[in-house]
């Protein structure tokens, strides 16, 4: 445990962060589960939805500091060749 006023409060801040950074990778993976779940049903409509939102969210997470911006950008152009098989 930290002595330090200032480490004390570093210690707080990076538990909020530390939440909050989990929050929205499990989202995340959440939407990235359904979308390989729409393209295992082989439903179009459906996967090109579950797309949107997962792009929606690798932005965010991205934005956020989450994910790397290039790592996001992998992600999408992965995520747009498999939908693009159906």
């Amino acid at each position: 445990m930290a002595n330090i006023q200032s480490q004390i409060k570093r210690n707080r801040q990076n538990e909020k962060r530390r939440a909050r950074n989990r929050s929205v990778r499990s989202r995340l993976r959440t939407t990235l589960k359904k979308f390989d779940a729409a393209l295992e049903a082989g439903d179009r409509a459906e996967a090109e939805a579950a797309y949107r939102e997962a792009t929606r969210e690798l932005d965010r997470a991205a934005s956020r500091g989450v994910i790397h911006r290039n790592k996001a950008s992998n992600k999408k152009s992965r995520l747009a060749q498999r939908l693009n098989t159906i």
